[in-house]
């Protein structure tokens, strides 16, 4: 049987900020992250050159946490990172319906 009361925390930054957002959700007591990079574009994000639009990389890190971290991880990594202002990131949470694999012991063991 699976673990339940699962959530993912997206967390999508410029790329420059991706370190930082790292550090965050683990600081704030994520139990891991996983990264990677990505495009995209927004109004802010649209620049015109030549006639064509330059998308900004951005860096995304998911976290897939217990439902009892989620609020500590999120409201941390947002204050950190001033995600309430425009063109800083944005960060969602989803539930996650049915999880296998999934341990915090650290060592990398399976519970008994």
């Amino acid at each position: 049987m699976g673990i339940h009361s699962m959530e993912l925390i997206t967390v999508v930054v410029q790329r420059k900020d991706g370190q930082k957002a790292i550090d965050s959700a683990l600081k704030h007591g994520a139990p891991g992250v996983t990264s990677f990079y990505g495009r995209g574009t927004g109004v802010r994000q649209k620049l015109s050159l030549f006639g064509m639009f330059i998308e900004a990389e951005k860096h995304i890190i998911l976290i897939a946490t217990t439902a009892e971290k989620v609020d500590k991880i999120l409201d941390g990594v947002a204050k950190d990172l001033e995600l309430d202002k425009p063109g800083k990131g944005f960060a969602y949470v989803q539930t996650i319906g049915r999880v296998y694999g999934y341990y915090e012991g650290g060592d990398g063991k399976k519970p008994a």
